[in-house]
């Protein structure tokens, strides 16, 4: 089982944290994302009862290429994870650019978790599609492999086209760095299952998080994909102990993440008690 760490701490502290983190025998630390949060809200959050997304009303968003890139010079080995870019926001040029740069930087620790989104009004601020955002990720994504992959590259599609180009320097993982998609619908989940390294899973106990993998793994047979890499990582509750990860390996997930300190709790407290949670699990 590999363990991830959100970055949810005031900005100053997270190269710390991460380093901690790091300590502790965290494999991955993972930063949220937004471009655009809107003073006025219509659309409902897709994975709470009452509609309400569960961040504060003037949410702090950082970019997180830039953010990551701070965080890999004060680390060494964790991994570098999004979760989730709303990869249709943007132009899929300037987003080969940013992953494929920190992945330069980090030494190729980039885990790319990314999404199609769920807030209409952040589309229309960006003057972006959102009905389409769906297929636009996925062309999206072949044109990020396409980009990644040795030599130029070209690309014909509905929403997206351009003739041949050099992109340089490639990511240090190349096409094969991994894009992890996250959503819990079943539109999300077909599209981990045929074109993801993996998926990202929201808060789940190890018997939702089993109807899931066996989910995925049906939808991967069917694309033709079941032999391939494929890692699943879903939230667990800050309490988790062994027996509970014990659960979740068995249920077929591979990484868990949690945030272990409590409300008002120092952060290194949290972190230490994870470390011998780790330390329990290994033995």
């Amino acid at each position: 089982m590999r363990f991830g760490v959100p970055l949810t701490v005031e900005l100053t502290g997270m190269p710390a944290l991460a380093r901690e983190a790091e300590r502790a025998g965290c494999d991955s630390v993972w930063v949220p994302e937004h471009l655009i949060w809107p003073a006025q809200i219509s659309s409902p959050y897709p994975y709470s009862d009452d509609g309400r997304a569960p961040v504060p009303e003037v949410f702090p968003a950082y970019d997180p290429w830039v953010l990551l890139a701070w965080v890999a010079a004060a680390t060494e080995r964790v991994r570098l994870g999004t979760s989730i870019f709303i990869l249709p926001l943007r132009d899929p040029h300037v987003t080969a650019r940013a992953v494929a740069t920190l992945d330069l930087v980090s030494g190729g620790r980039t885990l790319f978790g990314a999404g199609v989104g769920w807030l209409a009004e952040e589309f229309a601020i960006a003057g972006q599609g959102f009905a389409d955002r769906g297929a636009r990720c996925d062309e999206i994504t072949a044109i990020l492999r396409a980009l990644w992959s040795p030599g130029s590259a070209s690309f014909a599609g509905e929403s997206y086209s351009f003739p041949e180009v050099h992109f340089e320097p490639k990511p240090p993982q190349g096409a094969e760095l991994p894009i992890l998609f996250g959503g819990e619908s079943a539109p999300a989940l077909r599209r981990a299952a045929r074109l993801g390294a993996g998926w990202i899973g929201l808060r789940h106990s190890p018997s939702s998080a089993r109807e899931r993998v066996e989910r995925l793994r049906e939808l991967r047979g069917a694309a033709g994909r079941e032999e391939e890499p494929f890692e699943v990582t879903v939230g667990v509750p800050a309490d988790v102990d062994a027996e509970a990860v014990a659960a979740y390996a068995e249920a077929g997930v591979d990484r868990i993440c949690l945030r272990p300190w409590g409300r008002g709790e120092e952060p290194r407290a949290g972190i230490e008690r994870l470390a011998e949670l780790i330390g329990a699990v290994a033995t």
